[in-house]
């Protein structure tokens, strides 16, 4: 996905049951800056990138290493609630077939079938355990992203003809929340100049109605462009048009605004090196995108952002982002929107949420994001609100990045940076298991009695392979006041190690394994769940071990 920076220099389903979360039912429109749900109750896209479908793989990477409904349980334990799925018009050609993906024992529901089939299963998954989809046409083809949103071998006409055979693929399938329609317009791009055939904003308006005509429930969402008289930017990343030329679509509240942001690891910008850094950085969102939310204009989605965390300034900048786009505990559903770049690993300029062996989370990245999640979508975010089966990852750390256009980048690629913090998870329930036929045996004791305090935990094998495996505990309180902390015990039957965790502190001496919650997690309102996810190896089937659980 490498897109360089100019100025320097500069991927047929049926219809899924609507997602199980209390807040987000339905489809979703606008009013003012909020994305609103059926009930009119504001909502908060909280997600991640997992690219692969626009590129020569022609579907998600990862799954030569993973099963895709172990990935996408593990990103709903991390709190993440929309999934942005990259693709390119190559997966509309015929014949088109994805590659690189193991079937032995994981993905074997995905075996002969085409990556618009794959994409149906990402799709229904995702929507039946409460996660939402926004499908990003990143590019006319696997090889490059473009300028505009048409090429010589891509015309506008089979762009507009992809973007409605989609939006009819998943008409009724409210787990799809929308479509954006091209990853990162720039330069010769223009924004309200007339010109149709630069005019980004013309072409938007174009493709929208088109999608809406076939589909008229969902989002449509448009990103900005690089330069607006005179004044460049990232890639995608200025919007600085759009208050003067607004997206006017034949459905009304169906526009969400969306910019890309990046830091160093991506490209260098004048703003990084500004004596005033980083407390400059909100007067320059406000001027390329952030205005649109704080004046009402529109809901403002940042699609991308990401860093390898590196440097100092990188830290600096994604943590002043962060704190920019607003708490979700005191904002809710009325705050900026977003998708982190990304889940993969094997993004070359910044690396991802998980580590390079598809499996382990760089908590210190995705620390950074913890104030800002709402596995909810519209619920509080320290604790992570308290729906079934959703959680929210936390951990502590800061990071850096910055860019002025992103990348899918390859599947060799290697992601950077160590982890310090953890993730946290609120849950009732259990995560799913996957196609894998392995052990997913639960079992759960009362332990803790602490006067009207009490929990249960519960084990799920979410994923198993030939020496290893991945499972989540959830642990809920069964007592009648909050708890302020917890330690779950178990000691494994056979000789499972865990090698890394999440979410908690995990030990282990022998098959004895103990695991205590962190600083922000221990507390767990009655009838509410929290959970927290290990990796570890095992010689054959992982057995079904006795937990017990003390609250305090």
């Amino acid at each position: 996905m490498l897109a360089l920076l100019s100025l320097a220099g500069q991927t047929h389903a049926s219809a899924a049951p609507a997602p199980a979360a209390a807040a987000g039912a339905g489809y979703w429109h606008t009013s003012g800056r909020q994305i609103l749900d059926s009930s009119n109750q504001p909502v908060r896209i909280a997600g991640i990138n997992w690219f692969g479908f626009e590129t020569s793989n022609e579907v998600v990477h990862g799954l030569w290493s993973r099963d895709y409904k172990s990935m996408i349980d593990q990103m709903k334990t991390l709190g993440y609630n929309t999934i942005r799925l990259p693709y390119s018009d190559d997966i509309f050609k015929p014949g088109a077939a994805a590659n690189s993906i193991t079937f032995y024992n994981m993905n074997t529901d995905l075996q002969g079938l085409s990556p618009l089939q794959i994409m149906d299963k990402i799709v229904n998954y995702a929507g039946s355990i409460g996660l939402r989809v926004i499908l990003d046409r990143h590019r006319p083809d696997s090889s490059q992203q473009s300028a505009l949103w048409y090429t010589s071998a891509v015309p506008e006409s089979t762009w507009i003809t992809n973007l409605k055979a989609l939006a009819t693929r998943y008409q009724g399938n409210t787990a799809v929340v929308g479509i954006d329609l091209h990853n990162e317009p720039h330069d010769p791009a223009c924004w309200g100049c007339g010109d149709t055939t630069i005019d980004w904003r013309l072409a938007a308006q174009r493709a929208g109605n088109a999608i809406l005509g076939v589909n008229p429930n969902l989002l449509i969402f448009v990103e900005g462009i690089q330069t607006f008289n005179g004044v460049s930017g990232w890639w995608g990343g200025n919007l600085m048009g759009a208050g003067q030329y607004p997206v006017q679509l034949s459905v009304a509240n169906r526009v969400v605004y969306s910019a890309h942001d990046y830091a160093t690891s991506v490209a260098q910008q004048t703003w990084f090196t500004d004596p005033a850094f980083p407390a400059n950085m909100p007067a320059i969102w406000d001027k390329y995108w952030g205005y649109l939310f704080k004046q009402n204009i529109a809901p403002v989605w940042v699609g991308e952002f990401g860093t390898t965390l590196q440097s100092t300034v990188d830290q600096q900048w994604l943590k002043a982002l962060v704190s920019y786009m607003l708490p979700t505990s005191g904002n809710g559903g009325d705050s900026f929107s977003w998708t982190f770049w990304s889940w993969n690993p094997d993004s070359g300029d910044t690396g991802g949420i998980l580590k390079d062996d598809w499996q382990s989370v760089d908590t210190v990245k995705d620390g950074y994001l913890s104030t800002i999640k709402a596995p909810t979508f519209g619920g509080t975010g320290t604790t992570g609100g308290t729906s079934s089966g959703t959680s929210t990852g936390t951990s502590t750390g800061t990071s850096t990045g910055t860019s002025t256009g992103t990348s899918t980048g390859t599947s060799t690629g290697t992601s950077t940076g160590t982890s310090t913090g953890t993730s946290t998870g609120t849950s009732t329930g259990t995560s799913t298991g996957t196609s894998t036929g392995t052990s997913t045996g639960t079992t759960g004791t009362t332990g803790g009695t602490g006067g009207n305090k009490g929990c249960t935990a519960a084990l799920h094998v979410d994923n198993q392979w030939d020496a290893g495996f991945t499972a989540t505990v959830t642990v809920t309180n069964t007592g009648t006041a909050a708890t302020t902390g917890w330690k779950v015990n178990w000691t494994w039957p056979g000789n499972q190690q865990e090698t890394s965790g999440w979410s908690a502190t995990i030990t282990q001496t022998g098959a004895a394994v103990s695991a205590v919650n962190l600083s922000y997690n221990g507390a767990v309102a009655p009838a509410a769940s929290t959970s927290f996810g290990f990796q570890g190896t095992s010689t054959g089937t992982v057995g079904t071990p006795t937990l017990t659980c003390t609250a305090s």
